[in-house]
């Protein structure tokens, strides 16, 4: 009768061993948890946003200042606002020889040729010969040039006129006083390739956002990003409809950001190149598209075609979608993003 004792006194024999001669427990370290890790910049004019959903905070850090110098580095290319910029350079350079350019001006000259063809020439970067009659910059005063002002330089704007040679890096502008800017189309550009940064780092879960231009890919914490779109009229923030993205891009072309007010009408930067005056079909215009350049691409010339004839120049780009605001204050949704996009309340009404 002694075998139960005797097991039991074995079983208990570990506890009666000296703890000193255990090893020491093993910490270990909390789990990592993603979460947003943001930073604000500013280039181009305008606010730069960049997000990143990741658990490697200071890596994501190093990466965002490298998303940054590339966008610096491609508007150092693009800029107006800079005499040795390639654009300025050609501008400069308008009536007399081509000028050698970057491989990423001739990408983005192309394609606003591009969209100029199959806009019917709404789309069109030239319009800049009209610069130093209409001021929409904050700090110049709030004119309405003569018709007559506006007539002399009609014929200084036509895209087709803009010579690129691919081999020979080259951009011209046969007659003296053309002039291009790119800022209808070059922030979507720019917007890609930063993202295009993060993902050479491992990130993923970005969302990059440049204005009116902004890309989203992977997911936010597991979830698809959620994007608002800006009530034309509302106040700053206030966001009448929302869609859930995810790795693709919003644009958005309004008549509010640069604008002012005269006689009960409203006049803003998006010129109509056929009157060189601010089109007038549209308040706003959401381009929704897998990549941001895409995008910026689209909302200017559905902007100045208007609701009817801009959805219809959404048919040769599958995977593209509006959300429109015409001048009536009407939404109108394409066919694709119906269903997608949820209106939260209507545009606020005002000139």
């Amino acid at each position: 009768m002694r075998w139960p004792v005797a097991l039991i006194a074995v079983a208990a024999l570990p506890s009666c061993r000296d703890r000193r001669d255990e090893p020491p427990p093993v910490e270990v370290p909390p789990a990592l948890v993603a979460k947003a890790v943001h930073g604000s910049f500013h280039a181009m004019g305008t606010s730069i946003e960049i997000e990143v959903w990741t658990d490697r905070e200071i890596a994501a850090r190093g990466a965002m200042d490298d998303a940054l110098a590339e966008i610096r580095r491609l508007e150092s290319l693009m800029t107006t606002w800079s005499e040795g910029s390639d654009i300025s350079r050609v501008n400069a350079a308008a009536g007399g020889a081509a000028v050698p350019v970057s491989d990423e001006v001739l990408e983005v000259l192309a394609a606003s040729r591009r969209v100029h063809d199959e806009s019917g020439g709404v789309f069109d970067v030239t319009f800049q010969a009209l610069h130093h009659l209409w001021r929409f910059d904050h700090d110049a005063a709030a004119e309405i040039p003569p018709d007559d002002a506006i007539t002399a330089r009609l014929p200084l704007i036509d895209g087709k006129r803009v010579e690129l040679d691919r081999a020979a890096k080259t951009a011209r502008l046969p007659v003296k006083g053309m002039a291009i800017n790119v800022g209808g189309i070059a922030k979507g550009y720019v917007v890609d390739k930063a993202a295009a940064v993060l993902a050479r780092h491992g990130f993923g879960d970005v969302l990059v956002q440049a204005g009116g231009d902004l890309l989203a890919r992977g997911r936010k914490g597991g979830e698809p990003w959620r994007v608002g779109i800006r009530d034309p009229r509302g106040a700053p923030g206030d966001f009448f409809a929302f869609a859930p993205v995810r790795d693709a891009a919003f644009s958005t072309a309004g008549d509010y950001e640069r604008a002012f007010v005269r006689a009960g009408a409203r006049y803003h930067h998006i010129l109509d190149p056929r009157t060189g005056k601010p089109a007038t079909a549209c308040r706003s215009v959401t381009v929704l598209a897998p990549d941001a350049f895409t995008a910026d691409q689209l909302d200017d010339a559905i902007f100045i075609l208007g609701p009817s004839e801009g959805l219809k120049l959404l048919a040769s780009h599958p995977g593209v979608g509006a959300v429109v605001v015409d001048k009536d204050n009407v939404v109108h949704v394409s066919e694709g993003l119906k269903g997608v996009v949820e209106i939260v309340h209507p545009p606020t009404p005002g000139i």
